[in-house]
């Protein structure tokens, strides 16, 4: 009887959660960040055991910005490698780039650049190359970059392992080995946290690696939604905060009360004197002008009509004298800054020379003696990291100048207004160079064509080229595989007194019943792979406010084509 009256039960339940599992909203699928746990300030675990540093601050404002969910997970770090290689974990939020990671992982633009150095004993001799490191016992920890770089270059049998930096300080510091090889801001962190005042820095960037995010290979979708939310941090400035709040300065010294009371006091003091002297004088002023107008009062209404124009221009000279007092800490400001970075622009080219001049002279000894070091790294690498990094440095330099002058012509340019003419074309090469590495991952047939001679729209720059960035990796995630193409074109439209862009993919389409829908928050075709259905949506807000439209013509299994229309600048 008693098993009789369990099935009845069961067979009753059963359509009523069947039922509540047909109304049961799927939720995005949560991200699993994997991370270091003892490699501070980047990721470490805090007394609570709790994630924290640069890389997870970063992390969370990447998932906000992107309308993600993520849940780190903190370990060894031989131990998070092998969870991605694994798929244990969906994605590294720090690690360094390499051409032998290559081979498994995908990387992400760097987000932070890493000088590795030499810690010794303070009765230790000193080197300042790896080179003298040769039948030493060098300390590093296990499966990080030194590791790799180290056994490349023939250490292998001189290395002696740990688990974490501070595993590697405490055991140089307590007379063991002869040296380790660490990332300089983690390893004078540990230095000062542990108070392991024996050991010292002997040589400070032996080898400066790119520090990136990385998921692994056929994961790029994944890759490509944390570059965007990056290149959006750094647009909105909220990336350099991050940076500066854990990487600006390494242990800022502690300021006690008394020396707050005491420069409070130096600085407070005369400028309490300054301000009781000004209020007098001001009142005395007053006191001097209101008998005067009383005066002038009494005068005929010429000598009336005459103070009041008086007046007006005093008013008028006030604002001119704080708009060129504005004008000339701007111009000093512009002035310092463009003389050093003048010298960069002088010497940029002198050092190309320089480098094209030695580059028979290396090649030479590279092709007769193999390869060799240069900076700390092969020069088979630095041939073509070099000019690189010299283009780097001239683009630096030349969007220094482009920023002083912006800040000349605040002085003397009416910013009330938010809109301003903007060079579409300009922006889209922007965003182009942005998510070049999402479009390479993506295809192997990208075109784009400009418009010459294309008039300037009224707008706002930054976020004419965050609606572009959302519609081109867009246009990458409909591709089915990377023999299909993606084209991007602008023009004028006369007719309409418009500027034209349109991107066109060759992916899977879009059904027509989902085309009305596109611009709707929350509305996607891609949620089970994390899709938030913002990024048309914001879009679509954008391009309203410049008083522009958004147009989308599908075939699915052929591909999608947007149009994005602009209203040309009115001519003054």
């Amino acid at each position: 009887m008693f098993l009789i009256l369990l099935v009845v039960a069961l067979l009753c339940s059963h359509p009523a959660a069947t039922a509540a599992e047909e109304f049961e909203v799927a939720s995005p699928p949560t991200i699993i960040v994997g991370g270091d746990r003892d490699y501070p300030p980047y990721e470490f675990l805090d007394k609570d055991g709790r994630p924290t540093g640069y890389n997870v601050d970063l992390t969370r404002a990447i998932a906000e910005v992107m309308g993600i969910k993520v849940d780190f997970r903190f370990g060894g770090w031989s131990e998070m490698r092998t969870a991605l290689i694994g798929g244990f974990v969906d994605v590294l939020q720090g690690i360094s780039y390499s051409e032998e990671r290559t081979r498994t992982v995908s990387f992400s633009p760097p987000h932070a650049i890493i000088n590795h150095a030499i810690f010794a004993r303070r009765d230790t001799p000193a080197v300042s190359t790896i080179e003298e490191l040769r039948g030493k016992a060098i300390i590093v920890f296990r499966d990080g970059i030194m590791h790799d770089y180290l056994a490349s270059l023939g250490f292998a049998k001189n290395l002696i392992m740990t688990e974490t930096p501070a595993d590697a300080l405490r055991l140089l510091a307590s007379g063991k080995h002869d040296y380790a090889v660490l990332a300089m801001l983690p390893g004078m962190y540990i230095i000062r946290e542990h108070k392991l005042s024996n050991l010292v820095p002997v040589a400070r960037s032996i080898s400066t690696q790119k520090y990136c995010y990385a998921v692994r290979k056929g994961n790029e979708e994944l890759l490509a939604r944390f570059n965007e939310g990056l290149a959006i941090l750094k647009k909105t400035g909220q990336y350099q905060e991050i940076y500066d709040r854990w990487l600006g300065v390494l242990g800022p010294p502690k300021i006690t009360l008394e020396k707050v009371a005491w420069y409070a006091a130096m600085v407070l003091g005369p400028l309490f004197i300054i301000l009781a002297g000004t209020v007098l004088w001001s009142r005395t002023l007053q006191k001097r002008v209101a008998q005067r107008t009383e005066e002038l009062a009494l005068e005929v209404v010429e000598r009336k009509r005459a103070l009041d124009e008086l007046k007006r221009h005093q008013d008028k000279l006030i604002q001119a004298d704080k708009m060129a007092s504005l004008g000339i800490l701007v111009a000093g400001v512009a002035h310092e800054i463009n003389n050093p970075n003048g010298l960069i622009l002088l010497n940029m080219p002198i050092l190309r020379e320089v480098y094209r001049d030695a580059e028979d002279l290396l090649e030479a000894q590279y092709l007769s003696q193999g390869d060799f070091t240069l900076g700390g790294l092969p020069y088979s690498r630095m041939r073509d990291e070099v000019p690189h990094l010299l283009e780097e440095m001239q683009e630096g330099a030349n969007r220094i100048k482009r920023i002083v002058e912006e800040l000349k012509d605040f002085a003397r340019l009416d910013t009330s207004a938010a809109l301003e003419p903007v060079d579409v074309n300009a922006v889209v090469k922007a965003a182009v160079r942005l998510v070049d590495s999402s479009l390479r991952s993506s295809t192997n047939r990208f075109e784009a064509s400009c418009a010459p001679s294309l008039p300037a729209i009224l707008g706002n720059s930054q976020r004419i080229e965050q609606v572009v960035i959302n519609l081109i990796l867009n246009a990458c995630q409909a591709l089915p595989d990377i023999e299909h193409g993606i084209s991007l074109c602008t023009c004028h439209d006369e007719a309409a007194g418009a500027v034209v862009l349109t991107v066109t993919d060759e992916g899977s389409g879009i059904a027509p019943e989902h085309i009305m829908h596109l611009t709707d928050p929350f509305f996607t075709t891609k949620r089970e792979s994390g899709g938030t259905g913002l990024g048309l949506s914001v879009s679509a807000t954008i391009i309203k406010e410049h008083n522009g439209s958004l147009e989308f013509a599908s075939t699915p299994g052929v591909g999608t084509t947007v149009t994005l229309t602009l209203p040309v600048a009115a001519r003054s």
